[in-house]
C-alpha cells in the first residue's frame, strides 16, 4: 500500500480556484481548494466539476510544490467531472485509468488528495469497497451511480484519485456524506465513466450525449401493474419532447417503454443509462406498449426503432 501511495503522489496535484463574490462595488476575490490527477504527461488533469465552477483564474499545485496556472478544457455538471490543462507542463507523470467494472466488494482502496487546503497535501487515506452503483443524488438533481468507499474523503480531497492496490485509479472522489452516528461514506466515480467523459472533453469540450427525446412520467412496477390492470408488470411512462426522435419515430405520450435493445427497464434510471451509455446516430429497438386510447380498444405491444440525437 505505501509503495502504491507514493507512486500515485507523483500523479496527484492541488487546484486552487480562485472566484470573484460580490456585486461591483463590493466585490472581492475568494478561494477554494480541491484535488486532481493527471491523466496526460503533458499536462492535463481531470478533477470535479464543482472544484473549478465559477472560477476566474484556475492555479495547480504540483506535487513537488511548485505553482501554474491552468486553463479549463471543460466541464460535465452532470458527473461532476471537468478537465483542465497545466500551462508549461510536458513532463508530467500520469496515472493509469483501470477498469472500475472489474471492482469487488471488500477489495482495498487508497484515497490520495488534499484534504482541508493545501496544508494537508498528498494526505493518504485506505479502506475497502463498500458498495458498488449507490444511486446518489447530487444538489443539482443529477443522479449518479458512484462506489462507495469508508476511505476518509474530506474537503479538499474532491477530484482526487481512488486507487486499487496495482496503482490503478479505479473512481475520482466526489462527495462526502456524513449523517449523525456515522462515520463518513465516501464516494467515487467510476473510472469507466471518468474516461468516456475525458474523451469528450478532450474531443468538444463538452460531453455530447444521445438523446431519446422523452420525459419520465412514471415507473411501472408489479403493485401499481396490479391496482390499475395494467399489461405489464415493468417499464417507464414517458411523455414526448415535441419534434424530438421519440415523437418523430412514432411514441405517444403516455407510452410504456418496457426494454431497450432487450434489456428490461425498472426505473428511469435504467432508461437513463441505456441511453447515455450510447452514441448520437446510433438506432435502438424499443418494446413499448401502448394502452388504449378510447373504450373498446386493448393495450398493444409495439416495437419501435428510434434514431437518438444530440441533446
Amino acid at each position: 500500500m505505501s509503495r502504491v501511495a507514493r507512486e500515485l503522489s507523483r500523479s496527484v496535484v492541488g487546484i486552487i480556484n480562485y472566484s470573484q463574490q460580490g456585486d461591483f462595488f463590493t466585490q472581492k476575490t475568494q478561494q477554494k481548494t480541491g484535488s486532481g490527477v493527471v491523466i496526460a504527461g503533458n499536462g492535463l488533469v481531470v478533477t470535479n466539476n464543482h472544484v473549478v465552477e465559477g472560477a476566474r483564474r484556475l492555479v495547480v499545485v504540483l506535487p513537488d510544490g511548485s505553482r501554474r496556472s491552468a486553463d479549463l478544457v471543460g466541464r460535465d455538471r452532470r458527473t461532476d467531472l471537468a478537465l483542465i490543462s497545466v500551462k508549461g507542463s510536458t513532463s508530467l507523470r500520469p496515472a493509469r485509468l483501470g477498469d472500475s467494472s472489474k471492482l469487488e466488494v471488500g477489495q482495498p482502496v487508497v484515497a490520495i488528495g488534499n484534504p482541508l487546503g493545501m496544508n494537508f497535501a498528498q494526505s493518504v487515506t485506505s479502506g475497502i469497497v463498500s458498495g458498488l452503483n449507490r444511486l446518489i443524488t447530487t444538489e443539482e438533481g443529477f443522479n449518479l451511480e458512484l462506489i462507495q468507499t469508508d476511505a476518509a474523503i474530506n474537503p479538499g480531497n474532491s477530484g482526487g484519485p481512488l486507487v486499487d492496490l496495482s496503482g490503478q485509479v479505479i473512481g475520482i472522489n466526489t462527495v462526502k456524506i456524513a449523517l449523525p452516528g456515522f462515520e463518513g461514506m465516501g464516494f467515487s466515480i467510476p473510472s469507466n465513466q471518468v474516461r468516456k467523459v475525458v474523451q469528450d472533453l478532450r474531443k468538444n469540450g463538452k460531453v455530447v450525449r444521445p438523446w431519446l427525446g422523452v420525459r419520465i412520467v412514471g415507473e411501472i412496477t408489479p403493485d401499481e401493474a396490479r391496482y390499475y390492470r395494467l399489461p405489464v408488470t415493468n417499464g417507464v411512462a414517458i411523455a414526448l419532447v415535441q419534434g424530438g426522435p421519440a415523437e418523430r419515430a412514432g411514441l405517444k405520450n403516455y407510452d410504456i417503454i418496457r426494454s431497450i435493445n432487450g434489456k428490461q427497464l425498472k426505473t428511469g434510471n435504467d432508461l437513463q443509462a441505456e441511453i447515455f451509455s450510447r452514441r448520437k446516430g446510433e438506432v435502438v429497438e424499443l418494446e413499448v406498449f401502448r394502452l388504449p386510447e378510447s373504450e373498446g380498444q386493448k393495450s398493444r405491444r409495439l416495437q419501435i426503432r428510434v434514431r437518438l440525437e444530440e441533446q
